[in-house]
């Protein structure tokens, strides 16, 4: 075992916490959806504005919806994804978190890259990347597996974090 493996506790696992997994799915498809109205809001707003200032600027600005909207998605993303409660408004909502799996810190460009391999797989294939979750023990979708992240709920994984981390430092003395 390597330094990075004995500082980080070992992954939680669905038959020693299935409180970190319970009622995850349906979690993160009520997530999705607040997410979705949430980013609805945000296209309106930008389109109305877009509009206005379109009608200003002689259509000029109709052309830069087509980047600003997008933009504002990614944004989303990432500032919530990337910031310190690893989540977007829907997934604290629905009390999940994403957590990384490989020892990499979840960090803006990382939410990026999940948020945009998410969209991908979710836009090719979204029963697919559903049904994938049912069949591996920690119901991760296809991007999480790729991105090295899983998603948890968030309360009991902060009593899981610290009763390990007690567990590691006592059984290292």
């Amino acid at each position: 075992m390597n330094d990075t493996q004995n500082a980080r506790p070992a992954l939680p696992d669905p038959s020693t916490a299935p409180e970190l997994f319970e009622g995850l799915l349906t979690r993160r498809v009520t997530a999705y959806v607040i997410d979705l109205v949430i980013m609805g809001a945000i296209v309106v707003g930008l389109s109305i504005v877009g509009l206005i200032a379109g009608f200003l600027t002689f259509g000029l600005a109709w052309v830069a919806l087509a980047i600003v909207v997008p933009a504002a998605i990614v944004i989303y993303y990432a500032a919530t994804l990337g910031s310190s409660r690893r989540a977007t408004i829907g997934m604290q909502m629905m009390d999940i978190v994403l957590t990384p799996t490989r020892g990499y810190p979840l960090d803006g460009w990382m939410a990026f890259l999940h948020a945009a391999l998410f969209w991908l797989t979710f836009w090719i294939s979204w029963p697919v990347s559903l049904l994938f979750a049912l069949f591996t023990p920690r119901r991760q979708m296809i991007h999480d597996l790729v991105m090295g992240t899983m998603m948890v709920r968030r309360s009991p994984m902060i009593r899981h974090w610290q009763a390990a981390r007690s567990g590691a430092y006592s059984s290292s003395y």
